[in-house]
Formats: structure tokens, C-alpha cells, sequence
């Protein structure tokens, strides 16, 4: 074993010389050295002479230097702290002292070490502290040995002293109150049996990083665990189970290869070692505890870990290879499907240790990492909803690329939450599928870091980069962090370091950009022949024995593949227990009122309104307070933020789930909500809504400012609500402006996951939208691009008798512009009250919320016949809202009707009260999407001899235009009116822009008033 090699002779001449004499004339200074390595980059540290550095400052007096011993990094002063140790041992750092008690106490009735003096000692911890801190640099983590790694100068002997002469002298190390092998009793060792044992925990098949983390007793927990090498070894019994998981994972992918020899199926071949490692990290979590496992990958390896982890049947596997259709039956709904390595699935599977433990494969789409929010989302309301409060039951794992897991934002966003109170789950296991290289790009194009794993030192999670070609070592490393997740619930890394045996798929060549890697790829055993070769030269493991296995795995294979072709999948489970009973868009849900009984309006009212004694809000929000509270009181003037209010609380009292998330959501971003009330004297906070029902579970109620994140946080709240129905999930955008960059959620899950996975999801997504001159970034909520992204059919009419309409159902999402306080609360109830769940998109207000007009009654909210909310069906979310003066069935005298939606309609009736505006309608498009044909055509009706108008404060190329032309063209034709030209559509609206709105206040007010001007004259409106 090599330990010496050549180094920088002044820096060794000068460590030397500081390390042996420790005389205070000698300084050394540090400089950070660059060396290539991988074509990536390490940072190690070289030490100038006096001869080469600058001045050197006055020093430290002796008796003021506090650096823990551990820490140091400079023995310069080692008898100068000896003799103040020996003179007050209170003046030195609590492990100097402890360091100095060792030496003294033992060291002069230790055989064989009379010569040696305190300097050495220390030299030999800091050359142990070299190893723990380095020995990654050193490890054998590449299969393909592609290029030789600089070893760091830290982790030569020569460095700290010592020669070849020293290997067999014994040092003294003495007894510490640490893990590892310091702590074996041991105090003298020689210095070869030292240097053998480091080199087999940190530079074996295993390279640990985990120094950076901050905690000692984590770093302790960990020594102890890599220093031990008894963990690490396997019986007969664990080794067969290994060589038959191995074996299944290799002949899985070559049974595919062999059957389907041109297609797309992101192979695991070179990494085949995953498999065994994740069945034994299941194995050892279930025996820790774990129950549940939310899993997310990309599609590499996906339909190996579907067919051999999450066993999903193989035979729909081999279906769906065949190109067979996934329906569950004539006329049922199917959706558009999916590429085959984007689904999902669930199953119970046993465990090596006789537990059961539930496993599921979230569905994701080609962005990569974008499904890592969505598990942990997922992973923390399943906490929830098995009160999993210590968050050992339900665990999180995410399967990584070694290029998406550096280059991908979202992987910070969602590293980011795993501390967040509202949003930890008790530590997730990242495993970084590293094939090294990414698609085509190698790694020095791909990230500036070292390592790919460098993003979740942030975290201060330890880091296990392990040789994918090492069974063992990738199981060992797979069991650890099931052990530290459970031990102290927070993240862990696992870095399989692997290689890609074929392309980035099968069908393309790999070696146009990686010519050196893929020549040695094509000769390289895989690492179930290197595991065989392995057991059989141990003799642990008969040939026959060997030969045994792939026959049986082929056996099944072959069986499987034959049943393929008669296979017709099962009905599909929605999700959970949770789901059972919802309804799939072929299946009608009746529509349910949303009215809730006046006295329990009153005494929600009531409990949401109180705030303790001795509590000391803000002037202001006790304002606000005792406003909502004469609201309740005398049923008049209820604004939006209190109308929100009511609708949580009822939903609360009906046993439902309630959680808002986003940036501020706890104060509201306009300061309207005050969800949470802050004592002004002592800081406590209050959450009224917290306190709805008797005994009410401190989560039911949830709401948590985020961190700064859409992505990430949109997507957490998606996987939050996917996994029970009952219950309202919020996500709040700060501005409607910046959920642009959550847009990967909104494609890829929200407006298409059900169409894709046929999974339904209910969130909703709170975005403030309006012109009221914030300039380009503060105005729009990007209307236009939800509902360009809606598929419901513009120029066909569905069926909208109530009793029979599955309008909503049948489209992919609902897209909101509310303008009344009752109406959202409506809105929010029917989330819960229908038997589906779809998303739903709300334009919601930004100046409404304190609007002298934006007022409801209380009489609104209620289910009372007769009360202004109440219809022949009861009281429900109006889709569109009819123009508020006394008109009949039939006004042949209207000369105009203006159709708009959101506060515009405001400004509207405003400039209409002023030019007695008496012959033109205002109606209100309430839900744009679905559209709401018969509404709209009894409006049409109603107003024979108008002018239809479009009317909205977007520019033309923005806002609902677009959308809404088509459908108003499609209304108006089955009701005999225009030709369906465009011109029978006049427009009113800001011309097209590139920008969303001006940054000019003037210019936004002359724009806001042409628009109302434009509405009222009583000249006809010029197309366009």
C-alpha cells in the first residue's frame, strides 16, 4: 500500500521544520491550490515558507487562543500551550486540555514510546482528521477508472513528518470521548495499522463526506458507523439475497433489450446495482420503522425500479412495450396516456424482515427533477393524514441524474424546505443515479463544484459516493442512510457512481461525444459478472448455484412476456382508500349547493373573530378584527379577506383539511388576510382558525409563509393535495406576475396530469391580478396562458342541462375571475362539494379587497330560499353575473351589452352611473373556463337588438380575448345571432403589447379611462 509520494519538498521542508520544532519564530501561511481531477476541480491546501509569505501579523497571545484541537490546523504553538496548559490548564480550549491529560496521564507508562513527544501525537490526529476530512479524494469511487485523480496533499505521511521508518513504530494516540477507532481503548498503535484502517474506511468503494456537517454528535454517529468495519460485512444468506436482486435488475434489462431491441427504454445497465440497494434500504426502513415510501425518479432505470421495487405486474409492462392501450373499457375514460418510463404505480411490498411496506412511484413528466417537490409534498400530508407527528411512519426518496441534480434549480428549491416547519418531512434520501455525464455534456461543462452532490452540503447532509460496480459497498451505503434518515430525520445523499452502458437511450450513439469512455465501457463486465467472479473466488457460492439463478429470472420473464398478449389492465385505483368512491370525468357528479346554514355562519364568524385576553395586536389589525366582528353581527358589508375566512372556517366545522401556503399568505401580500395575529408586547402569535372546533388538530388548519419559491413550493402543495380529497390545498402566488416561474408545475402536473396519469388533483391556485398602475410585473397574472392551456372545445356546445352537465368534469382545469366576496367563498366550497376534484385557477384581486362596492351580505353566503344568493337550485358559485339593474327575460332597449370579468366591471358601472348609462348591460364572465355557455346565452337572449361587447383591461394579445372570442362567436351562432365573424364581437381593451401594462402611472390612468370611455359612447364600436 502506497502511502508516501512525492510532494512539494519546500512545503514539506517547512511543515517539517513548524511541526518538529514548534518554535515561535516559525509562521506558515496558506494558499489554495487548484489541481485537476476528473476534469473537475479540488481544493487542497499548500503551506508557503517564511521565506515566500508576506509579513506575517503579530500573534495571538497564547493564553487567548481558544481553536478546538480538532479544528486546528497549524502546531506551531504546541509547546507554547503545553507550558499554559501546565500553568492554568483553564486557559486553553476544553480538547486541549483534554488532549494534554491524555499524553501526560499515559504516556510516560506507555512501552515504546519514550522518545516521542506531544508534536507527534498531534501530527498523527491531524493526518486521522486529514483522512475524515479528504480520504473521499482518494477512494476508488469510478468503475471505469476513466482518469486518475490527484490525491490531496493532506493525506501523504510526509506532509506531517513522518517517513518510511516510522510505519512500524508505535505512536500514542491516546483515548477520546469520540467515535471511531479513537475510541477502541486502543492508545498506542503503530503507525501502519493506523494508515491500513484509514485507508479501508475512507478510501475503500465507499468515499464519506460529511465533516462539513456542523453537529458532533452527528459526526460521531457517523464515525462510528464508517470507522467499525464489522457493519459492513455480509453472511452467506444477505449475499445470495444480493447476487439474486443483482441478477433480476441485469436479466430485467436484458430481456427488454432482447424483446425490443429499437426502443426507448433509458436502461439501467451500468447502474444495475440500484436495485439491490434500494430493496435493502426498504428492508432496513421498514425495520426502523418506515411504513410508507413516496418515491421520485427520472426516467433512467424507471421501468426496472417499476417492475422489480414498486412490482408493478410485468406483464402490463410488456403490454404497454407492445404499444397495447391502457383502457379500462369501451366508452370509459383513458386520457392521452403516457410514455411508458413516465408512470407510476403503487403496491404493498413484503420486506426481508417480514413487515410490509407501502410503496409509491409518483408519475412525472421529461423535466427533469420537477417531480421532487411533488414526493415531498405527497410524503408530508401522508404524515398528516396517519398523524405520523415524529415523521418516522412515511418517507420520501428521490432517485437523481448526476447532471439535473447540479444543474436543476428546483433541487435547491427542494433541499431548501426539508427544515421548514410547515414543510419538513423528516429528511428525504436523495440517490444520485451518477452516470457521469449528462445526455452529452461531460462534467466540467455540466457543474463548477467537485463533486455533483457539492448543492446539499448547504444542508449539512452527509454524502456517501459509493462504486456503482460494488454491490456490497452500494448496499452498505443504501442501509446507512435509511439508518441516519431514521436516526436523526433530515437528508442523506447516496452518489452511485456509475457509468451509462448504452446512450442516453438505446438508439443513440453515445460515442460521437464520449469516444474514450464508451471503449472502455464496451469491454467492462458488468456488475453482476464481477459479483459472481467475487462470491465464487471466495467460495461462498457453488457454480451451480450461480447458473441457477438466471435460469428461474428467465424462466418467469419468458412467462410473463407470453401472458402479455391477453392482458387487459385492471380497473384503475384512484390513488388511495382516500379516493374511493370519486368520480372519473365519464361518470356524472351532481352539482351541490354551497350554502351553509346561518347560524353556523354566525358562530364561525364569531370564533374567527375573537382573539384571546391579555392579547396585544397591532392597532390596526384589532381593527380590522373588530370590524369583522360587526360584520357577523349586523350580516352586512362582509369584505373578500373575511369572506376567505368564513369559507376556511365552514369547511373546518364540515371535518375538512384547510392548508394556504406562498409567500406571506399569513399576513396576506395586500395586508388583507391576518390569518395570523402577532402579539405586539411579547411576540406570540394567534391564529383564529386554529380554534374553530373543540380539541381542533393544531394542523387542520394550516398556514405557512413559504420560503422565496414558486417552483418548488407549487409543486410541494401539488403533491399535498394528490394524496387525500378532503381537503382545500392553497398555493398563493406574492403576485400573479411571478407564478411564471412555476410554469414546469402548471404544463406538466396541473393543467395535464390527469389528462396523462388520470390522476386528479384539486389545488388551488390563488393568483392577484389587475391594472392599477404597478407597472409590468405587478399587474397580470397571465390569464391568457391558463387559458390557452384549457381543452375544452371552442366551437362545440356539451350538454348543459344541470341535471346532466359534466362540463367541468370533462375539461382539464377551471380558470376564475371573481368580483364578489361571496362569490369566491362559494368558489372555494365547491372545491370540496362535488364528487371530483379538478384545479382551479382564481384572477384574484388586488385593490377589490378594500373596494367601497366589493361588499357582500351575509344573506349571500347562507342557504336560505328567498336570500339574494339563493337560485331554484339553491346557493351556489355564479359562473357568470347578470347586470344588476331591475332588467326582465326580455330588454329589446339595450343598445349594448358589455361582457367582462374581474374588477374592470367595477370601473365599468362607475362610467355608467356618470353618462346614466341606462341602455347598456354589464354582465360578469365569473368562471371563463369552462365556458358558460347557457349563462351566457340567456344573457344573449335577454339583449336581442344589443351590440356584444368584450370588454378587459389586458392588452388584446393578453388577457381572456383570445379564449373567450371563439366561444361568444359559438354562443351567439346557436342562438341565431351574427354570422359568426369576428366582427360580431366588438373589443374593448388595451392594444396588443408586449409588455403587460405600462410603468407610467399617467399613462396607466389615461389607458384605464380611455377603456370605460370607449364602453359608454354612444357611437357604435369599430371592429376592432
Amino acid at each position: 500500500m502506497v502511502w508516501f509520494r512525492a510532494g512539494s519538498n519546500i512545503a514539506k521542508h517547512a511543515i517539517r521544520r513548524n511541526l518538529s520544532h514548534g518554535g515561535s519564530s516559525c509562521y506558515a501561511t496558506t494558499r489554495t491550490r487548484i489541481l485537476p481531477a476528473q476534469n473537475r476541480y479540488f481544493h487542497t491546501t499548500v503551506i508557503k515558507s517564511k521565506a515566500q509569505t508576506a509579513p506575517v501579523p503579530r500573534p495571538v497571545p497564547l493564553s487567548r487562543l481558544t481553536d478546538s484541537f480538532l479544528d486546528g490546523t497549524s502546531s506551531v504553538y504546541l509547546e507554547e500551550l503545553q507550558r499554559a496548559w501546565e500553568a492554568d490548564p483553564n486557559s486553553v480550549d476544553e480538547s486541549w486540555d483534554n488532549f494534554f491529560r491524555n499524553f501526560v496521564g499515559q504516556a510516560s507508562t506507555s512501552p515504546g514510546i519514550s522518545g516521542q513527544t506531544i508534536q507527534e501525537s498531534m501530527r498523527l490526529l491531524l493526518l486521522v482528521r486529514a483522512y475524515q476530512v479528504n480520504g473521499h479524494m482518494k477512494a476508488k469511487l469510478d468503475p471505469l477508472d476513466l482518469e486518475q485523480r490527484e490525491i490531496p496533499v493532506d493525506l501523504d505521511p510526509a506532509l506531517y513528518g513522518f517517513a518510511e521508518a516510522d510505519l512500524d513504530r508505535e505512536f500514542f494516540l491516546g483515548v477520546w470521548s469520540m467515535s471511531g477507532f479513537l475510541s477502541e481503548n486502543r492508545p498506542v498503535q503503530t503507525l501502519r495499522s493506523i494508515l491500513t484502517r484509514l485507508e479501508q474506511a475512507y478510501c475503500g468503494s465507499i468515499g464519506y463526506e460529511y465533516m462539513h456537517i456542523a453537529d458532533r454528535d452527528k459526526c460521531n454517529w457517523l464515525r462510528d458507523k464508517i470507522e467499525t468495519p464489522t457493519p459492513k460485512q455480509f453472511n452467506q444468506q444477505r449475499r445470495e439475497v444480493i447476487l439474486d436482486r443483482l441478477a433480476w435488475s441485469t436479466l430485467f434489462e436484458n430481456f427488454l433489450a432482447t424483446k425490443w431491441t429499437s426502443a426507448k427504454r433509458f436502461g439501467l445497465e451500468g447502474g444495475e446495482t440500484l436495485i439491490p440497494g434500494m430493496k435493502e434500504m426498504f428492508d432496513r426502513a421498514a425495520d426502523l420503522g418506515v411504513e410508507s415510501i413516496v418515491i421520485g425518479m427520472a426516467h433512467r432505470g424507471r421501468l426496472n425500479v417499476l417492475g422489480n421495487v414498486v412490482r408493478k405486474p410485468l406483464r402490463q409492462i410488456f403490454t404497454e412495450f407492445s404499444g397495447g392501450l391502457s383502457d379500462d373499457g369501451v366508452g370509459l375514460y383513458t386520457g392521452t396516456g403516457d410514455v411508458k418510463y413516465h408512470l407510476g404505480t403503487s403496491y404493498d411490498r413484503p420486506t426481508r424482515g417480514g413487515k410490509r411496506i407501502h410503496l409509491s412511484l409518483v408519475a412525472n413528466p421529461s423535466h427533469l427533477e420537477a417531480v421532487n417537490p411533488v414526493v415531498v409534498g405527497k410524503t408530508r400530508a401522508k404524515q398528516y393524514y396517519s398523524n405520523d407527528v415524529d415523521r418516522t411512519k412515511n418517507m420520501g426518496i428521490l432517485i437523481h441524474g448526476d447532471g439535473s441534480f447540479a444543474g436543476q434549480g428546483v433541487v435547491y428549491e427542494t433541499l431548501h424546505l426539508s427544515a421548514l416547519p410547515n414543510y419538513t418531512t423528516g429528511g428525504t434520501i436523495h440517490i444520485v443515479f451518477n452516470n457521469q455525464v449528462a445526455f452529452t455534456t461531460d462534467p466540467r461543462a455540466g457543474r463548477s463544484s467537485q463533486y455533483c452532490t457539492d448543492v446539499a452540503k448547504a444542508l449539512d447532509a452527509p454524502i456517501f459516493h459509493v462504486n456503482g460496480d460494488d454491490v456490497e459497498a452500494v448496499v452498505h451505503a443504501c442501509e446507512l442512510a435509511a439508518e441516519w434518515r431514521q436516526t436523526f430525520h433530515s437528508d442523506v445523499v447516496v452518489d452511485l457512481v456509475c457509468y451509462r452502458r448504452f446512450g442516453h437511450n438505446e438508439i443513440d450513439e453515445p460515442s460521437f461525444t464520449q469516444p474514450k469512455m464508451y471503449k472502455i465501457i464496451r469491454s467492462h463486465p458488468s456488475a453482476l459478472e464481477i459479483y459472481q467472479r467475487k462470491l465464487l473466488e471466495s467460495g461462498e457460492v457453488a457454480q451451480e448455484d450461480v447458473d441457477k439463478i438466471p435460469k428461474k429470472v428467465m424462466s418467469i420473464l419468458n412467462e410473463e412476456f407470453l401472458a402479455s398478449k391477453d392482458y387487459v389492465p385492471k380497473r384503475r385505483d384512484w390513488l388511495s382508500a382516500y379516493w374511493t368512491g370519486f368520480k372519473s370525468p365519464e361518470q356524472l357528479s351532481r352539482i351541490r349547493n354551497t350554502g351553509v346554514k346561518p347560524e353556523i355562519l354566525k358562530n364561525v364568524g364569531k370564533a374567527i373573530t375573537t382573539l384571546p385576553e391579555n392579547f396585544i395586536p397591532h392597532r390596526a389589525v384589532k381593527k380590522i378584527y373588530e370590524q369583522r366582528a360587526q360584520m357577523i353581527e349586523t350580516g352586512e358589508g362582509i369584505d373578500w379577506g373575511f369572506a376567505e375566512a368564513l369559507a376556511f372556517a365552514t369547511l373546518l366545522v364540515e371535518g375538512n383539511h384547510v392548508r394556504l401556503s406562498g409567500q406571506d399568505v399569513e399576513r396576506g401580500t395586500f395586508s388583507h388576510r391576518h390569518s395570523v395575529v402577532h402579539d405586539q408586547e411579547t411576540g406570540e402569535k394567534y391564529c383564529p382558525l386554529d380554534h374553530v372546533t373543540m380539541n381542533q388538530n393544531e394542523e387542520m388548519f394550516t398556514v405557512s409563509n413559504s420560503s422565496l419559491s414558486e417552483f418548488g413550493v407549487l409543486g410541494f402543495e401539488v403533491g399535498y393535495s394528490m394524496e387525500n380529497p378532503n381537503s382545500l390545498v392553497i398555493w398563493e402566488a406574492q403576485f400573479g406576475d411571478f407564478a411564471n416561474g412555476a410554469h414546469v408545475i402548471f404544463d406538466n402536473f396541473l393543467s395535464s396530469g390527469e389528462s396523462k396519469w388520470l390522476r386528479q388533483i384539486g389545488l388551488v391556485v390563488l393568483l392577484p391580478h389587475g391594472y392599477d398602475g404597478q407597472g409590468p410585473e405587478h399587474s397580470s397574472g397571465r390569464l391568457e396562458r391558463f387559458l390557452q392551456m384549457s381543452d375544452d372545445n371552442p366551437y362545440v356546445i356539451p350538454e348543459m342541462d344541470p341535471t346532466l352537465r359534466t362540463q367541468i368534469q370533462e375539461c382539464n382545469w377551471q380558470i376564475v375571475n371573481v368580483t364578489t366576496p361571496a362569490n369566491f367563498f362559494h368558489v372555494l366550497r365547491r372545491q370540496l362539494h362535488r364528487e371530483f376534484r379538478k384545479p382551479l385557477i382564481v384572477m384574484s384581486p388586488k385593490n377589490l379587497l378594500r373596494h367601497k362596492d366589493c361588499k357582500s351580505n351575509l344573506s349571500e353566503f347562507d342557504d336560505v330560499q328567498g336570500h339574494p344568493g339563493f337560485d331554484k337550485q339553491g346557493t351556489r358559485f355564479k359562473r357568470l353575473i347578470k347586470d344588476q339593474n331591475d332588467h326582465s327575460d326580455l330588454e329589446e332597449g339595450i343598445r349594448r351589452l358589455v361582457l367582462c370579468s374581474g374588477k374592470v366591471y367595477y370601473e365599468l358601472d362607475e362610467g355608467r352611473k356618470k353618462v346614466d348609462g341606462k341602455d347598456i348591460a354589464i354582465c360578469r364572465v365569473e368562471q371563463l373556463c369552462p365556458f358558460p355557455y347557457d349563462l351566457v346565452q340567456r344573457e344573449l337572449k335577454r339583449y336581442p337588438n344589443a351590440e356584444v361587447v368584450w370588454c378587459q383591461e389586458e392588452p388584446m394579445n393578453m388577457g381572456g380575448y383570445s379564449y373567450i372570442l371563439p366561444r361568444l362567436l359559438t354562443a351567439m351562432k346557436a342562438v341565431d345571432r351574427g354570422t359568426r365573424s369576428v366582427e360580431d364581437v366588438k373589443y374593448i381593451g388595451r392594444a396588443p403589447s408586449a409588455a403587460t401594462a405600462t410603468g407610467f402611472y399617467k399613462v396607466h390612468l389615461k389607458e384605464q379611462a380611455e377603456i370605460v370611455q370607449k364602453a359608454m359612447q354612444p357611437e357604435p364600436i369599430n371592429y376592432p
